[in-house]
């Protein structure tokens, strides 16, 4: 009786670690799928590095060029913000132009992924919701809707403004993320991917800092207050 009993406790011991070690396979396997995929997007950020800068300082271009000196005496208050922050949109629409393909080609790819961690799970839903929300916007047209809200006496935005910051600002995120809590999934293959993403997102972020300068020139053009 007591052989019979040790080897069916044995025998459901066993079944019952079948889970985790599936669970644990199928986590180190989306984790490398998806290290693969924000690999390939970082990459295409760094690849096209020229062309998205060259790309918001293209907003500073159209603005001496087309609209100078829009906001001309305009008061400082929550509607010049929403146009900052629509100054911002445009840069940031400008610089990622060059990455829209990948961008499609990364949402593809970690569409429906899902870890026994639900942290994570949520991280990479969430981080992939933002991102296809943010590039499913257009270049705001940034001339005509300050010269909308200068029209009006600067007392109304105008509601491609409204509707643009709505989405725009609450969905700014950069290229690239590691979520928190994914390196306990990662193979020894994965964290080689993981290190060289972190490389290239840690330059597209140095790249991100220097446009403040910009931005500051767009206002200052504009006469725009933050």
């Amino acid at each position: 009786m007591l052989a019979r009993l040790t080897a069916v406790l044995g025998a459901a011991a066993a079944i019952a670690c079948v889970p985790a070690a599936a669970a644990h396979a199928s986590d180190a396997s989306v984790t490398e799928s998806y290290l693969r995929a924000n690999l390939a997007l970082v990459t295409a950020g760094h690849n096209h590095l020229s062309s998205s800068i060259a790309g918001y300082r293209g907003v500073l271009t159209h603005v001496r060029s087309s609209c100078p000196h829009a906001a001309i005496r305009s008061p400082q208050n929550p509607e010049s913000t929403q146009l900052s922050n629509e100054v911002i949109g445009a840069m940031v629409l400008s610089a990622g132009n060059p990455d829209r393909p990948a961008i499609a080609t990364f949402l593809r790819a970690v569409r429906g992924m899902h870890w026994s961690s639900a942290s994570v799970t949520h991280a990479v839903s969430s981080y992939a919701s933002m991102l296809a929300a943010l590039y499913k916007l257009s270049v705001p047209d940034l001339c005509g809707d300050v010269g909308k809200w200068a029209a009006s006496g600067y007392t109304a935005l105008p509601a491609s403004t409204l509707s643009f910051v709505k989405v725009f600002y609450p969905n700014w995120v950069a290229l690239g993320l590691l979520p928190p809590g994914i390196g306990r999934f990662e193979s020894g293959s994965a964290r080689g991917i993981a290190r060289r993403a972190e490389g290239y997102e840690r330059q597209l972020t140095d790249t991100e800092a220097t446009a403040v300068e910009t931005y500051g020139a767009i206002m200052d053009t504009l006469e725009l207050n933050p």
